[in-house]
């Protein structure tokens, strides 16, 4: 099960697509450049392919628990301290605390590479950076010059512990209790449920980031704050003290990921948990929220590079089986799958999706930057904006397509993709979660449909759509009649749509909620469209290079066709559920189920 990392697709994702040298020029990114990065792509590639693959496999077997404490998968610990050491952990951690302060653009290519060639051991890195994104955000420079080089050196780790057993995503519900210390410090108290690399054994220390109540805290999300609570207390030079009132008493028992172990984290069963108070009182969730667009970010990265996975697996399997003969033709001999015309429309749908899937998470990724970065505050505004729409679109789509293209991976193996030694199985397994976690997909689309759509009447989602209407004036002009006629098609059913959800959102908030995914789905497979679109236009100009690589290219031109006649038209049909038969959604009564 080999992984080769698709560099040229990501450097074309990256360069055309996503404007790379922009972002590189952004205030702050003075060592960013597209040399530096074509090099920090193929030193990603090689630890991908070479340290991290290898092991995916032997990770399927798990971490083990024993009397709290958890080590981790066969494998996992040596390539974390070549992770470490190869100083891959603090690609954008902030410079002032020993990271390289990369851009976010760049760091999403990386870590796509990360993802399909080892999705459980990528999280680790994943929540640490999440955690760190927090601190640096929130909490006092005391805190931040104790925790943050040791995090951004990967040294220790991080998490984020929000749910709870009678919560779920109803963080409102929250219960853990945080009592103030005499030394200005807090005891932490109550249980976390889905710790994503809550215990194990392969860094010194653990830095969790734990959401807890005051006594006197308000009730409902208003009254939540947010602690660091690390595994080892930090003595005054900096050493590990003695270990905190912390500890993981199981690791749930999973579909997929299990080489990333999922704890439940106890807090405070002796003297209560020692804990740092990030920021002010009662802001916990406020400061989660600010690192929730690179998480959501991070995992619809996660959908897309399991789905490259899967999908190169299946390419794979294709070229090498041999069944029957071709599909009209007198010869008996058999001819490898690929050569058969349904096995290659699913190769295309899979690889369709992924590169539309790269093309709109790269794009969203420089909104990040340019939020972050740019000098004029209204275009800043105006990528985060353009981000804050963004977001739920590439978590949710991605990831549930990722369902989709892994289901699909199996289907192209036929039965030997069933079995599990053939490995491609656990791509399927793996993918599952990343719909559900960091909000499953209704909460990104009540998201999109709510704070994203209709409290601004609609302007961002129109204004990607006037930019996407443009592209497919463009295409017309040069020729491209199906990809410009399908894409007018979704365009005029998404602005159909997000007029129902404006007249529907307040005055009939459950009708616009039934049809919320369909449209987040929908809105997907529209901006993914209008990117493989753009693909395709700059294709066709490149290709009038003497030294054009005239296979990618073209290559680039089909796909773009085929999203086009095969997955554009999927549109109508969802605009349909929205429009037509959301209210049959709500009809039955729940004792009718």
């Amino acid at each position: 099960m080999i992984y080769h990392a698709p560099i040229k697709d990501i450097r074309f994702a990256l360069n055309e697509l996503a404007d790379l040298p922009a972002i590189c020029g952004l205030p702050g990114y003075g060592e960013c450049s597209v040399e530096l990065t074509d090099a920090v792509l193929e030193e990603g590639a090689k630890f991908a392919e070479g340290v991290l693959a290898p092991i995916n496999k032997q990770g399927d077997q798990g971490a083990k628990w024993q009397d709290g404490e958890v080590t981790a998968a066969p494998g996992f610990k040596d390539a974390w301290q070549q992770y470490v050491e190869s100083g891959w952990v603090g690609l954008r951690a902030p410079e002032e605390f020993g990271g390289q302060g990369m851009p976010a653009l760049v760091a999403a290519a990386v870590e796509e590479m990360w993802c399909s060639s080892n999705l459980a051991f990528s999280l680790a890195p994943l929540l640490t950076l999440g955690a760190v994104e927090a601190i640096h955000h929130h909490a006092s420079d005391e805190l931040k010059n104790i925790y943050l080089p040791m995090m951004a050196s990967g040294q220790w780790t991080g998490t984020m512990n929000l749910t709870e057993p009678q919560a779920g995503s109803d963080l409102a519900q929250v219960r853990s209790r945080a009592v103030p210390a005499a030394d200005g410090s807090y005891r932490v108290s109550g249980q976390k449920i889905f710790i994503t690399w809550g215990e194990h054994d392969m860094a010194e220390n653990i830095v969790h980031l734990v959401l807890a109540r005051l006594p006197d805290a308000p009730a409902g999300v208003k009254g939540i704050s947010l602690f660091i609570v690390p595994k080892f207390l930090v003595n005054a030079d900096g050493s590990l003290g003695a270990r905190n009132d912390v500890r993981c008493v199981s690791l749930e028992h999973k579909l997929g990921i299990h080489g990333s172990p999922t704890a439940v984290m106890s807090f405070g069963d002796n003297d209560g948990a020692v804990g740092y108070l990030v920021g002010e009182p009662n802001k916990g969730l406020n400061y989660m929220f600010t690192m929730m667009n690179h998480a959501r970010l991070g995992v619809g990265i996660e959908g897309v590079a399991v789905s490259e996975r899967a999908y190169q697996k299946a390419v794979e399997y294709a070229r090498d089986r041999v069944q029957s003969r071709a599909v009209g033709s007198p010869d008996p001999a058999g001819v490898a799958i690929i050569r058969h015309p349904d096995v290659r429309r699913m190769l295309m749908t899979m690889r369709a999706q992924i590169e539309a899937q790269r093309a709109l998470t790269f794009y969203a990724a420089a909104a990040l930057d340019r939020a972050a970065r740019h000098p004029v505050p209204d275009e800043a505004a105006r990528n985060q904006a353009l981000l804050n729409f963004l977001i739920p679109i590439v978590k949710g789509w991605n990831t549930e397509q990722a369902n989709e293209i892994t289901s699909l991976a199996i289907q192209v193996h036929g039965g030997m993709g069933y079995i599990e030694e053939t490995g491609v199985a656990q791509y399927y397994r793996d993918a599952r979660i990343t719909a559900i976690y960091e909000g499953t997909t209704g909460i990104q689309a009540l998201d999109l449909i709510g704070r994203k759509t209709a409290l601004d009447h609609g302007a961002v989602a129109r204004a990607l759509l006037a930019e996407a209407q443009s592209t497919a004036s463009k295409l017309q002009a040069a020729g491209f009649g199906s990809i410009a006629g399908n894409l007018s098609s979704a365009i005029a059913d998404a602005e159909r749509c997000i007029a129902f959800i404006l007249e529907t959102f307040g005055a009939q908030p459950q009708l616009a909620a039934a049809g919320s995914v369909p449209f987040l789905k929908l809105m997907g497979i529209v901006l993914g469209g209008w990117q493989l679109g753009r693909a395709a236009l700059i294709a066709r100009d490149k290709l009038q290079d003497a030294d054009a690589d005239s296979d990618f290219l073209n290559a680039k031109i089909i796909t773009a066709r085929f999203f086009a006649e095969h997955l554009l038209p999927q549109v109508s049909g969802l605009a349909a559920a929205i429009l037509n038969g959301a209210g049959s959604v709500l009809e039955l009564d729940d004792n009718q189920f």
